[in-house]
């Protein structure tokens, strides 16, 4: 293993520590010190890394969207188009965000573009990226004849817009029925959209 690639494990080691703080105390209260007591290591060793918190939120929003895009990644592998639409619906109206990251930690990281200007460049970016993804997968699915849009790339937009609302909205959500009839709805509407079979 170089040099370089025991940085970058030792780095990924400390992410995740600050995460664990982050989730278990809010991403407020969390700490360079805080970090090397759950790691049973003196804060000079975090800070060799890490100069300042700050440089910690930007490994962690880094490690985040990394996350975020282990989702869709696997997508690009489904030669189908069809097949490849379906299930980047089915996987933006499912609950395999909790198996990756706490909401709390997510939206506590979020609200940090209003005041960062590259946490904002690498939020941007990932949801940008995403989009492009479904757009050319939408647009496949066009020239097939599977679907039929007029504006690929503004439905494209519509259900990400759509897809963010939601999970706003059911982040506030406590009943686990409630929450999974109406993300089921959400889901059916946006096949319907376009024009696709429901799963039963």
């Amino acid at each position: 293993m170089g040099r370089k690639n025991l940085i970058q494990v030792r780095q990924k080691g400390i992410i995740l520590a600050f995460y664990k703080v982050a989730r278990k105390q809010g991403l407020e209260n969390a700490s360079i010190a805080k970090v090397a007591d759950a790691m049973q290591v003196n804060p000079s060793l975090i800070m060799h890394y890490f100069k300042t918190k700050q440089d910690l939120i930007h490994g962690l929003i880094e490690y985040i969207l990394e996350r975020y895009r282990l989702i869709y990644t696997p997508l690009n592998e489904i030669a189908d188009p069809q097949e490849r639409l379906e299930q980047i619906i089915e996987n933006l109206f499912s609950r395999k965000w909790d198996k990756l990251f706490d909401d709390s930690v997510f939206y506590s990281s979020f609200s940090l573009i209003f005041r960062d200007r590259k946490i904002k460049k690498h939020y941007k970016l990932l949801h940008d990226n995403l989009r492009q993804m479904l757009t050319e997968t939408l647009k496949q699915c066009n020239d097939i004849g599977s679907i039929e849009l007029d504006d690929v790339e503004k439905t494209a937009d519509l259900i990400f817009i759509f897809v963010e609302g939601a999970y706003y909205y059911l982040s506030m959500v406590s009943n686990k029925e409630e929450y999974n009839r109406k993300m089921s709805y959400y889901k059916e509407t946006v096949l319907k959209m376009l024009s696709l079979t429901v799963p039963a």
